[in-house]
């Protein structure tokens, strides 16, 4: 034993999940070996690249490949693999703590049911410590590429809390992973077993995965030796987005999204497409089913994996696609770029921009095809349409496609997010040449909305909008194949059939106007009748070019200074409450009763009254009124 031997303990949330590993996830166990194989992969591809600068890492085994070995006597499961490997430092900070907020973020997300739990275990970004699933003890022997044998490092741990490090000499650079099996699992020293696990996950991995096994009949006579075993490689070990579409099966193409992903569910689609000519490149680009945890967090790593002549060159390459389309995985494989190519020159080279506007395009060509099966695109809606948002602002170049692929809820529609701007084109008809929508704080508040009131009368659609990101987004979309996107709650209502109604429009030189202006003065910036509301005796407007609350409420969020200003209130001289305000001669009744015409309006809009005590006490005051007077 060497002596620099030491012991450590493991990171709290580590500690937490092995706990988790060893007594709770007991379904899908094998997922621990696609784990395993897909790290080692990850080693392999990264020595590939590195070895483009130090071509004499490979030393003398020049092809990757990763290894499985099992001892049925000892209980044990070995996978190898001849990669970038690690030294001691990365081992102690790769294996015994988690420096990004995965773990977290893995545990905070747990259901309670095992089979779905399991299936977390690849997308958070914790594989490894699947090991301890099936493992009582787990061994992993390393030495990075560059180094001597002699600064090899063995990291051993039984999942309990601790583990240990120490100087080994390795002969060979990479790294060994060996699994005490536990006694419910030692059916995974079975060739077989595992030879159907490699084969339904980890098939389209593009190094070999070998598994010695007894040697053939072939060696028959004098010439087979008892005991004698052959590599036997288990998967295609091919570059599958290399292939003509028409050889690769539909089973193919999701077994390498899981691959890619690390998800256990099938993507909702996908696009595979070769271009030829002057500037070259194969891409197979995925749907998820479901949103990553950190999709919101605009600086996780993203991108598509970067190939070029095969050759892995990263494996978050976020130059291709804008950050709208961050949820998007697959691969990329550009033969014309420079194999030592690097991030920064990435974001400035001109063929990359290229690709990128190309692969923006047929991604959202991808997403439109989709759109035409109703479940599954109302799936990709809920976990990615506030992404997708984000490209109205983001990419004016494909606006209009964008648009196109947006679902709102309706005025007319009970199914939230059900709608799209050209069936609301089509039930408008050709004479209706706007798009009225509507901002609110929730759904329930826009659809209660006392601006939808004269809309109903009339029979008009509206959208309704209440996502924290709409109002920004609004700003962007003003027009839609040639028709204008009218904010129901902006400025002077302009409505089909406005300009012959005469009768219908308030007269604005009723007495009650002024009062209500002289005492609301300080709190709006105008009073003025109104013929938008139906059954409600106020609402609040705003003005062509003011901030709406959900961008108020965004910046004051963020820090940023918000502009001062007032709305504009609305009032339907018609409603009886208006009518008796306007015989009322007394001023300080009057008065409170401005007051709290304008509160009301503000709850209407989902805001609260600048004082809400005052609102109170005026309510209280009006129901004792009421209640001496009964």
């Amino acid at each position: 034993m060497s002596s620099d031997r030491e012991t450590r303990g493991f990171q709290a949330e580590v500690s937490r999940l092995l706990h988790l590993m060893i007594h709770s996830l007991y379904s899908n166990r094998e997922i621990f070996l696609r784990e395993l194989v897909s790290n080692a992969s990850d080693a392999c591809d990264k020595l590939r690249f590195a070895a483009l600068d130090h071509p004499e890492w490979l030393e003398e085994d020049p092809e990757p490949a990763i290894d499985l070995a099992v001892d049925a006597d000892t209980g044990t499961l070995t996978i190898s693999d001849n990669g970038i490997g690690m030294n001691r430092e990365e081992v102690v900070e790769n294996l015994g703590t988690i420096a990004r907020s995965g773990t977290e973020k893995f545990l905070a997300s747990l259901t309670g049911d095992q089979k779905k739990d399991a299936q977390l275990i690849g997308q958070f970004g914790v594989g490894f410590y699947s090991a301890f699933i099936v493992a009582d003890k787990v061994t992993v022997e390393s030495r990075r590429a560059g180094d001597s044998a002699e600064q090899g490092v063995r990291w051993e741990s039984d999942g309990q809390g601790e583990f240990s490090v120490e100087t080994l000499t390795v002969p060979r650079r990479g790294t060994r992973i060996t699994l005490h099996l536990r006694d419910d699992a030692k059916d995974f020293v079975d060739t077989g077993k595992l030879r159907g696990i490699v084969r339904q996950y980890s098939d389209h991995v593009a190094f070999p995965i070998r598994m010695a096994v007894p040697a053939g009949d072939e060696k028959a006579g004098d010439e087979k030796e008892e005991g004698a075993t052959e590599l036997e490689t288990l998967n295609s070990a091919t570059a599958l987005w290399q292939r003509p579409r028409q050889e690769i099966s539909d089973d193919e193409y999701k077994s390498f999204y899981r691959h890619v992903s690390h998800d256990f569910q099938d993507p909702l689609t996908w696009s595979h497409n070769r271009v030829e000519g002057n500037l070259e490149y194969t891409s197979l680009l995925y749907v998820p089913p479901r949103a990553p945890f950190d999709l919101y967090h605009r600086e996780a790593s993203r991108g598509l994996k970067l190939y070029v002549q095969r050759v892995f060159i990263m494996d978050d390459a976020e130059q291709f696609l804008p950050l709208y389309l961050r949820f998007i995985k697959g691969v990329v494989d550009a033969p014309g770029l420079p194999l030592n190519v690097s991030r920064e020159l990435l974001q400035d080279y001109g063929p990359v921009r290229k690709i990128r506007a190309a692969l923006t395009k047929r991604v959202l060509q991808m997403l439109r095809k989709l759109s035409g099966d109703q479940d599954a695109y109302d799936t990709f809606w809920q976990q990615f349409g506030q992404v997708l948002k984000e490209g109205i602002g983001e990419d004016g170049d494909n606006r209009e496609a964008i648009a196109g692929l947006l679902r709102f809820a309706s005025s007319t529609s009970p199914t939230p997010g059900s709608v799209g701007l050209d069936d609301y084109i089509e039930r408008a008809g050709e004479e209706n040449k706007r798009i009225y929508y509507l901002l609110g704080d929730s759904l329930s508040a826009a659809r209660n909305s006392p601006h939808l009131e004269v809309f109903r009368k009339k029979g008009v659609e509206v959208l309704l909008l209440a996502e924290r990101v709409d109002e920004w987004m609004m700003g962007f979309l003003t027009e839609y194949k040639g028709r204008t996107l009218v904010n129901a709650a902006r400025g002077e209502l302009d409505m089909p059939g406005d300009d012959t109604d005469e009768a219908e429009q308030p007269k604005q030189d009723a007495p009650v106007l002024g009062r209500l202006g002289e005492v609301l003065n300080e709190q709006v910036e105008a009073v003025r009748a109104t013929a938008r509301l139906v059954e409600s005796p106020a609402c609040l407007v705003l003005g062509a070019d003011e901030l709406g609350p959900q961008m108020r409420m965004m910046l004051e969020a963020a820090g940023q200074p918000v502009p001062e200003s007032k709305p504009i209130l609305e009032v339907n001289l018609s409603h009886p409450l208006m009518q008796r305000m306007a015989e009322l001669e007394d001023s300080d009744t009057f008065a409170e009763l401005a007051q709290l015409l304008l509160d009301q309006a503000l709850l209407a809009e989902g805001q609260l009254p600048k004082d809400p005590a005052a609102t109170a006490r005026r309510l209280n005051q009006l129901l004792q009124d009421r209640a001496e007077r009964a």
